[in-house]
């Protein structure tokens, strides 16, 4: 049986108001599944007008979002700081 362990908590805001908090659990191994799951929740959450922010994220957790675009960090967190996870660009968006 894989053990799971807790890699961060998921902030869900509603127009800059907290609604709700769960823990994103996973493998040992942080990887594009727990990724997927981060951009799963997020997409969910747009659709209901919310928001995801990332609460006492793991350091690889934070570099492996930001590698693939899904996070920009100017430079790591405080201990305790919530990270907002951007949305991804779809092919078609207008430019910024």
């Amino acid at each position: 049986m894989l053990s799971r362990i807790p890699h961060a908590t998921v902030v869900l805001t509603r127009r800059g108001t907290e609604v709700g908090t769960w823990t994103l659990m996973g493998g040992p191994t942080i990887d594009l599944a727990l990724v997927d799951e981060v951009a799963r929740w997020q997409l969910a959450a747009r659709r209901m007008g919310c928001a995801i922010r990332l609460r006492d994220a793991a350091p690889d957790l934070l570099d492996l979002l930001e590698f693939v675009g899904l996070v920009q960090m100017g430079g790591k967190p405080e201990c305790g700081e919530e990270i907002g996870v951007e949305e991804a660009v779809e092919p078609g968006d207008p430019a910024v």
